[in-house]
């Protein structure tokens, strides 16, 4: 089992710069956010307020109410006398998230063939596959991950319900990081791909059954390969 560094690996967290003439915190926030959901910064990462507030050229003040909103999130806790870590991921959570995003997205596939997509959807989600084809070709999973992300929230959007691609984000930030892990597998990518564009197909087609059956076919995948990455990386789970 690999130990994680205590010391922050600022090259391999890759963050960035925030703007100093905007307000701090939600900047420090978001990339950190970005970091932890991309696996940049590994489950079990000490994090200190000294050390990123020196990474951000910040003050301890927006660092800790950074750190705040993370925990709001679940993606860092305080262990008493032991400092801020990285949240180790955990079994039974992704089950719980599954479910949740399950119950948004098949409910959102129901919608759109119920009232049709919008001309400015169907574009928009049009487009996206075709960079997803791109980035499966170039085997980016960065670019790939981001563009996966994309697909669902302009689903989400397409509904017209302001508040739903926000509820959606937040119930997926426990499954972000194993869709991270699992890309790693050989081809997930193109997997995913191939439902994505029969998803697409059967909403634009307004097949409510098959939309939902193949929603809900894919929102299960993560599913699928859970034991194996539990197996793989035994270091960033919590024991069961």
């Amino acid at each position: 089992m690999s130990r994680t560094p205590a010391t922050l690996d600022i090259e391999k967290a890759r963050l960035n710069p925030i703007d100093t003439t905007r307000p701090a915190t939600d900047q420090i926030a978001a990339e950190l956010r970005a970091a932890i959901l991309s696996m940049r910064l590994a489950p079990g990462q000490m994090l200190s307020e000294n050390e990123v507030g020196q990474v951000f050229a910040s003050s301890r003040t927006p660092v800790r109410e950074a750190f705040a909103k993370l925990r709001e999130d679940g993606l860092i806790e305080t262990r008493p006398s032991r400092g801020t870590f990285v949240s180790m991921l955990s079994e039974s959570q992704a089950k719980g998230a599954q479910f949740l995003r399950e119950s948004l997205e098949t409910g959102i596939a129901m919608r759109l063939c119920q009232d049709g997509l919008p001309d400015a959807s169907r574009a928009a989600l049009a487009e996206n596959l075709s960079l997803q084809r791109a980035a499966n070709d170039a085997d980016d999973k960065v670019a790939f991950q981001h563009l996966d992300d994309q697909f669902h929230m302009l689903l989400a959007d397409a509904t017209g319900y302001d508040r739903l691609s926000a509820v959606l984000t937040r119930e997926k930030i426990s499954l972000d990081r194993l869709r991270v892990l699992s890309l790693d597998y050989t081809s997930r990518m193109s997997q995913l791909l191939a439902e994505h564009e029969g998803i697409f197909a059967a909403i634009q087609a307004q097949d409510a059954a098959q939309a939902v059956a193949l929603t809900q076919h894919h929102v299960r995948s993560v599913l699928d390969v859970l034991s194996r990455l539990v197996a793989d990386h035994q270091e960033y789970f919590k024991p069961q």
